[in-house]
């Protein structure tokens, strides 16, 4: 393989009487010069058309379909390496998109987190340690509500207060007033006790809206945001990166619809590097033993590996487990994940009542108190 080539993994399930060998050659072409072979000039089959490297059958009855993809036919746009990838296949059926062999000049052109877990620990004054996050919710509350909630949470010690990714520019919370609001009562309670904690609005919106809410929450004085990227397009993640000084938290809303079991694209993947390499600081996804059990805890430790391990000059982001874990198993997981983790925990510290209180005990599991 060399360094302009893109080597692509997938794993095929084959319908009866589907050849995987028919199936492997009209991904390559579907992929890339999307006509029968027969129609391609020689001269650009060569140029544009994957080739294949690899089908061997697995065990569970796929194929393993490896691919080398040319560099250049990206033209090393996010959005096209995406078409490129799983474009027209999506539209398939039995393939899904299992591992990519990223080229230096992809790397280089994807970027990665701005900040990356060194980034995020400087801005909270975190030498080494587990993080603790939290969400502002139900929907349907109003701003003081809301606002008065960060309070208590930035009073019992909680690092990332953010907003539910449910909370946009309702009625009951307008977008400004609540980024606003709740700033400044992160800014007043962090004054009393000396603390660091951050709010992170949630800016997801339609692209005409998002740069409004970017703008209003740098102005208001947030150093980082939550951003539903598999809403907004992926590439917002590097727009909103390149923009504004502040990090970005990646909500997975949305991800499960391309991240199947026989089709789709490896959640593993696409949460852990895809989603890193996009310029996600600290990513979300759905924890083991919470209320998503398709996410067993071997995927958990998989997209962990992926937004932590070496990837060039790309920064590793922080993996963010939520989606129901209980604030009584914090200690457990705190232990498992080790320091470079964030801890968001939302339901069982509501459900405790006094929220200064459970954000405290929640804050002295992390702290190793």
């Amino acid at each position: 393989m060399s360094a302009e080539t893109l080597r692509v993994t997938y794993h095929l399930t084959c319908r009866p009487g589907e050849d995987p060998h028919d199936k492997a050659k009209g991904i390559a072409l579907e992929q890339s010069a999307e006509l029968p072979s027969r129609c391609i000039p020689a001269h650009v089959y060569d140029d544009v058309v994957p080739t294949i490297q690899e089908l061997t059958a697995l065990d569970d009855g796929r194929h393993r379909l490896v691919l080398d993809f040319p560099e250049a036919i990206t033209g090393l746009e996010p959005t096209q390496l995406i078409n490129n990838l799983f474009g027209n296949i999506s539209l398939k059926s039995g393939i899904r998109l299992a591992d990519v062999e990223w080229t230096p000049n992809l790397l280089q052109a994807l970027g990665g987190p701005r900040y990356g877990t060194t980034g995020v620990r400087e801005m909270l004054g975190i030498a080494e340690r587990p993080m603790s996050s939290t969400a502002l919710k139900p929907l349907g509350l109003d701003t003081a509500t809301l606002a008065g909630f960060c309070a208590d949470f930035a009073r019992g010690g909680i690092d990332l207060i953010k907003d539910d990714h449910g909370l946009c520019d309702q009625d009951t919370s307008r977008f400004v007033d609540r980024v606003q609001a709740c700033q400044q009562a992160v800014n007043e309670v962090n004054a009393e006790t000396g603390g660091r904690s951050l709010y992170l609005p949630n800016v997801t919106g339609p692209r005409w809206e998002l740069d409004k809410r970017l703008d209003a929450a740098q102005e208001a004085g947030c150093k980082a945001v939550l951003i539903c990227p598999f809403l907004t397009g992926l590439d917002a993640l590097i727009w909103a990166r390149e923009r504004y000084d502040m990090a970005l938290m990646a909500h997975p809303a949305f991800a499960g619809a391309v991240a199947g079991a026989e089709h789709g694209i490896d959640p593993a993947l696409l949460l852990g590097e895809i989603t890193r390499l996009f310029g996600a600081d600290m990513v979300v996804y759905t924890n083991a033993e919470g209320r998503f059990p398709t996410y067993d805890q071997a995927l958990c430790d998989h997209i962990n590996d992926r937004l932590r391990r070496p990837l060039g000059d790309i920064r590793p982001a922080l993996p963010t487990p939520g989606g129901g874990v209980d604030a009584e198993r914090a200690p457990y997981w705190a232990e498992r994940y080790g320091p470079d983790v964030v801890l968001l925990i939302g339901g069982s510290l509501y459900a405790q009542g006094d929220r200064v209180a459970a954000a405290r005990r929640l804050q002295d599991v992390v702290e190793g108190r």
